[in-house]
């Protein structure tokens, strides 16, 4: 088993002010990668401008991307993070939640200018 991973953009100002907020609860347990950093090297299997375009996290076990990333680092965070977790993961409000997510993870790359994939 592998030290969960969560890999960010650093880039994106809205991605690393969530990151910086939450840092203190996930450092702990979580290695928080910033993939926008020169020599950033993806893990085997993956590549950069598909890890910019979505969040990734490694549980330990398996990859998550996209909302579930967020749910898994969320549920590690605690507090109220852990209890909207647990809501967004009710069958209905995932599949909703998993369409708002990608709509926005693409307007982010176009509109919001974050620094291209290399």
């Amino acid at each position: 088993m592998t030290q969960p991973t969560l890999y960010y953009d650093g880039s994106c100002g809205m991605c690393r002010r969530e990151i910086d907020h939450l840092r203190p609860r996930l450092a702990p347990q979580i290695d928080l990668v910033d993939i926008s950093q020169p020599g950033f090297r993806p893990p085997t299997g993956y590549q950069l401008g598909d890890m910019m375009a979505h969040l990734h996290f490694h549980d330990g076990q398996r990859m998550h991307v996209g909302l579930s990333a967020s749910l898994g680092y969320w549920h590690r965070a605690g507090g109220g993070f852990r209890w909207l977790a647990r809501v967004l993961a009710l069958p209905g409000l995932f599949q909703c939640g998993n369409w708002a997510y990608n709509r926005w993870a693409a307007w982010r790359l176009r509109r919001l200018h974050c620094k291209p994939p290399r």
